[in-house]
């Protein structure tokens, strides 16, 4: 079968990545024409960092050799270039459901995510096995590794939070069990933005890595199930989305397990964020990735982490996804999510917004 190179989307990442794992099964599902390539030491230099001025993967560049780059930008692009099959649903309610999902994902479950692959030295030793396996290079692999194990702490990953963070992952694997013991996927019968993201953190690192991963595979065989078909979509596999009534039974301990531990510790990120920007001097406009530190607790565990710009760049998104709401339709979604934790999260105003300048955060 001849491939029309042409026409193919590139996609650079790994098979380790945490947002490489987000991207990945959207393409499949949406049956992308698409070749994925490994991130090397060249590729960084001579693809990544060229293209975008940033050491982040992924990146996408298209068939028209425009470049992508940001997950929650890549799956915005791929939903309006392949509508069909959707990853964001028409209902009101599963709409910004699925965008808290992502905001859960990408902002909260690093800390478990990045605990479980670099607090323990079997994670941390299979994790520096696959980083030279992607790159190629073992020198620039232990570098990278270094790197990221050193950045825990600042993540906000030390003995104080550890406990809270390991029973957080417990509970979450608990919650998703029963939920998956019912629907295929966490909003019915087909993937969503809301698989997609918790693929992030529940593959690349939970999943693959050594300690995690075996405690999946032994506590939670359906959430392992889960993960492979995400990954394995099946195209002749038409199923719908379920209404959120007939979700609520086992999303909303989900929902709440998110109100309960994410939600107070994004708002934390927002007001450092704010606190940021309410002291910076006027020609600043394109903030940092990190703006100081702010304290935040997790199940009573109060602990420092450092206050992440892109944070708030991911929280203004079910933010304006539940602001577009026509008013009855935003009213089912505050009656949903009533009681559960979330709805602080979108009655947060934050007092600077910020935008996309190319690659770059800027203040609007």
């Amino acid at each position: 079968m001849m491939i029309d190179r042409a026409h193919l989307y590139r996609f650079y990442g790994s098979d380790v990545s945490y947002f490489t794992a987000k991207v990945r099964p959207a393409l499949r599902y949406k049956r992308v024409p698409y070749v994925e390539l490994l991130a090397t030491t060249r590729v960084y230099q001579e693809v990544i960092l060229k293209r975008t001025g940033l050491r982040f993967i992924p990146i996408v560049i298209t068939d028209r050799d425009e470049v992508w780059q940001d997950t929650s930008a890549i799956l915005d692009a791929l939903e309006a270039r392949f509508p069909e099959p959707p990853l964001y649903p028409a209902d009101a309610v599963l709409r910004v459901v699925a965008s808290l999902f992502e905001v859960y994902a990408d902002e909260f479950m690093i800390l478990p995510a990045m605990h479980y692959r670099w607090s323990f030295p079997e994670s941390v030793a299979k994790a520096r096995a696959d980083f030279a396996a992607t790159s190629g290079d073992v020198a620039q692999a232990n570098k990278f590794a270094d790197r990221m194990s050193g950045s825990i702490g600042v993540l906000g990953v030390g003995p104080a939070s550890i406990p809270a963070i390991e029973a957080h992952l417990r509970d979450l694997l608990e919650r998703l069990s029963a939920h998956f013991a019912v629907h295929p996927f966490l909003l019915g019968g087909r993937p969503s933005l809301a698989d997609h993201a918790m693929m992030g953190p529940m593959y690349a690192h939970l999943y693959l890595d050594a300690v995690p991963g075996r405690l999946l595979r032994e506590t939670a065989p359906a959430v392992c199930h889960w993960i492979q078909r995400c990954n394995c979509p099946d195209p002749d596999d038409g199923g719908a989305w379920a209404t959120p009534a007939a979700l609520a039974p086992t999303l909303r301990p989900l929902l709440e397990l998110i109100g309960a531990d994410a939600v107070p510790l994004l708002l934390d990120t927002v007001r450092g964020v704010e606190t940021w920007a309410a002291t910076r001097p006027p020609d600043v406009v394109e903030p940092p990735r990190a703006l100081g530190g702010h304290t935040t607790t997790l199940r009573g565990a109060s602990f420092g982490r450092y206050t992440s710009s892109y944070a708030l760049w991911m929280v203004q998104r079910p933010l304006d996804a539940h602001r577009a709401l026509a008013a009855g339709e935003r009213a089912s979604v505050d009656a949903y999510l009533a009681g559960s934790g979330c709805e602080a999260l979108l009655a947060l105003t934050p007092s600077i917004r910020l935008v996309k300048r190319g690659f770059a955060l800027a203040i609007d």
